[in-house]
């Protein structure tokens, strides 16, 4: 737990932005503030980290906080009014926040427990270096596979492909190996690593891949290069500025590309900016408020509570069997398992019709409360932060070993810290980017191996 309260905590920074929010939202109700003030003390957590540790733990618990505090309570005081009545809190204020801070909270408690000193987070520069250093063209070779996988991914069954969609992560973690273990910046490989994700982005008309990769290689370059304050808030600014700009402008860009009006790229994607920001408004009120919904899972959650038991009983475990059986089981063996996007568990316990085609997840939270209720729910999260700290002190201490380990945490991490996604295909990755970097490990122990020198 010393890494949520025993920290070089700044709370004359959070005192004063506390202030600051309750002046602005004057009118917002307590408990919607003491969510923003859990949020907040997140936020700073994770900015203070970027530039010492691949920042796992405190990206999770920013991520959850903007999903089910930040946005749901921008809903309850004055947004939902602008939203979609299909997006609307469902619940009242306090019933919902009753289940979301207790469980949210739980997660980040068992997130940090046994944490250590971050365990699994901190890369270890000198052994990394001397690694890159006896295999020179381990990185390029990564960043080949990568390349390579990207491409050859979609010739195959859903399976098979989502290995080669693991696969193609290799090319950060190649980046990574560049960035921390050579001297000198190797711009051709760093434009080609960012091009191939900006690119798939605006292919797919997708864009969190780009947004948690863009983090992390932040991360990357604020540990090789120190950066201090001023660059930190500049890079926090610009990416708040690119949050916000996809956000406003996805829905537009889908149906730009979706339709087939337009061809997808930065040219159709910088066109639209130009159109809504004609007359300079583009992050207007009137713009803003409607897109809340895009950080709200909260909305989801209340349609779930309202939803449950009242009109379908709680699960007792039967939905988390699957949740698990999809996991963990190959479908050979489990050939009537979830699929991924599956629908009908989403509509059964949300009550909400979805069209084919169009994937939304319970979330983890969702399914927590759907089998376990408000006081079960909570145990459930607890332990499932738990087992993400486990996994990552695991990384910890093979990395001994195997330095270049701890940069495979963001290739295992970077899909589950989405609050947004199914619990069963969070899993389901978990599980196989975790064999599949097992596996590796094991044919090429020799390779990754590197020995500390021993102490005079």
């Amino acid at each position: 737990m010393k890494t949520l309260f025993n920290t070089n905590f700044n709370w004359p920074v959070f005192l004063g932005i506390s202030i600051v929010i309750r002046v602005i939202f004057i009118g917002m109700s307590w408990i919607s503030y003491f969510s923003i003030l859990l949020a907040l003390h997140q936020f700073i957590l994770l900015f203070n980290a970027i530039g010492f540790v691949i920042p796992v733990r405190y990206l999770f618990g920013a991520f959850m906080c903007v999903q089910f505090f930040v946005g749901p309570s921008l809903a309850y005081n004055g947004l939902d009014q602008y939203q979609y009545f299909h997006y609307k809190m469902k619940i009242p204020e306090h019933e919902y926040f009753a289940y979301a801070i207790p469980a949210v909270m739980s997660f980040i408690l068992g997130l940090h427990s046994f944490a250590g000193k971050l365990n699994g987070e901190i890369i270890d520069e000198k052994q990394i270096i001397l690694f890159v250093n006896r295999n020179r063209q381990l990185p390029y070779w990564f960043i080949g596979i990568g390349f390579v996988t990207s491409v050859v991914a979609g010739f195959f069954g859903s399976e098979l492909a989502f290995v080669f969609f693991l696969l193609g992560s290799f090319k950060f973690i190649g980046l990574f190996l560049l960035v921390i273990g050579t001297r000198n910046l190797k711009i051709l490989p760093l434009v080609l690593v960012i091009s191939s994700i900006v690119g798939s982005s605006l292919v797919n008309g997708m864009f969190h891949d780009l947004l948690t990769w863009t983090i992390f290689i932040g991360s990357v370059f604020a540990i090789k290069y120190k950066f201090g304050l001023n660059i930190k808030l500049i890079g926090c600014a610009a990416f708040i500025f690119l949050v916000l700009t996809i956000q406003l402008l996805k829905a537009s860009y889908r149906d730009a590309t979706g339709s087939g009006r337009e061809e997808a790229g930065v040219e159709t994607f910088s066109k639209l900016y130009a159109e809504k920001n004609r007359d300079k408004s583009i992050f207007s009120f009137d713009n803003l408020a409607p897109s809340n919904v895009r950080i709200n899972q909260g909305y989801i959650i209340t349609n779930i509570m309202y939803n449950v038991p009242a009109l379908v009983p709680f699960s007792n475990g039967k939905e988390m069997y699957q949740v698990f059986e999809a996991a963990i089981m190959p479908r050979m063996f489990a050939p009537n398992k979830l699929n991924a996007g599956d629908r009908t568990i989403f509509m059964k316990y949300s009550g909400l019709r979805i069209r084919q085609g169009t994937s939304m997840g319970l979330s983890s939270l969702g399914d927590a409360y759907v089998n376990f209720g408000i006081a079960g729910g909570c145990v459930f999260m607890f332990l499932l932060g738990l087992l993400y700290s486990g996994i990552l002190n695991i990384f910890y201490k093979k990395s001994r070993d195997y330095p270049a380990l701890i940069l495979f945490t963001a290739l295992v991490f970077y899909y589950p810290i989405r609050p947004d996604c199914e619990l069963q295909t969070i899993l389901g990755h978990v599980v196989k980017s975790c064999f599949l970097i097992t596996v590796m490990i094991l044919l090429f122990k020799s390779s990754f191996r590197v020995e500390k020198a021993p102490t005079q």
